[in-house]
């Protein structure tokens, strides 16, 4: 088979299709970490061939999301309780940064979506909606910079990240801990006065708070 057919347009729309599908499927958990993925699976899945399907993973595997070994085969990538600190450590670090770049950037209305967001979240009863509400609360937060390493950066930590939120999410509920709300809505308060100061420190401690509670909870990362 030549270097056309493998690059095809077509391949390359199936390989993004099977991605996103796979992508939604592990970030809402129904695919855990250090779950086996098998391309024959998936290709018969969406009736593709092996070619895409290898597209995809190693889409995903760009993203954090997917471990590739090769020879042997793929599975949703996994976290040891040290690997988590570190990447949330890391997290308290850049993305306040990349909070700073993008708040002088953002609309009102995107503010104002914010505030929606933050106000959804503090009435929402299932850990799913959460979730995804508050994805979406943080990813738009840097939607307004151009950068060139950061951005992508802070999305595969969320990406690598995301089980052990689900987790963390779950931990905060069952304790009544309202503070993640209250974070929320001091952060719109602070983008909205465009005050970047504040809107970093308070991001900074909302990352490191969650940090500490996966340390106190190290069942977590048991398989």
């Amino acid at each position: 088979m030549d270097d056309m057919t493998l690059n095809s347009p077509t391949h390359g729309a199936a390989g993004a299709r099977i991605a996103a599908e796979l992508r939604e499927a592990i970030l809402t958990g129904e695919h855990p970490p250090g779950a086996r993925i098998r391309q024959e699976d998936l290709a018969g899945r969406h009736g593709a061939s092996r070619l895409p399907v290898r597209e995809a993973l190693r889409m995903l595997e760009a993203e954090g999301l997917v471990t590739l070994v090769a020879n042997t085969g793929a599975w949703v990538a996994q976290l040891s309780l040290a690997e988590c600190e570190e990447m949330y450590q890391i997290r308290e670090r850049i993305e306040p940064l990349l909070l700073r770049f993008n708040i002088p950037l953002l609309s009102e209305e995107s503010i104002d979506n914010l505030e929606v967001l933050a106000d959804a979240m503090e009435v929402s009863e299932d850990v799913e909606q959460f979730l995804r509400l508050d994805r979406e609360f943080h990813l738009s937060c840097y939607t307004a910079a151009q950068t060139s390493v950061l951005g992508d950066t802070v999305l595969q930590l969320w990406n690598r990240t995301q089980h052990y939120r689900r987790a963390f999410t779950r931990v905060f509920r069952s304790e009544g801990d309202r503070s993640v709300h209250h974070e929320h809505q001091l952060m719109v308060s602070a983008i909205r006065r465009r005050d970047v100061d504040e809107a970093e420190r308070i991001l900074a401690g909302h990352i490191r708070r969650t940090r500490l509670e996966l340390v106190r909870h190290p069942d977590v990362f048991e398989n």
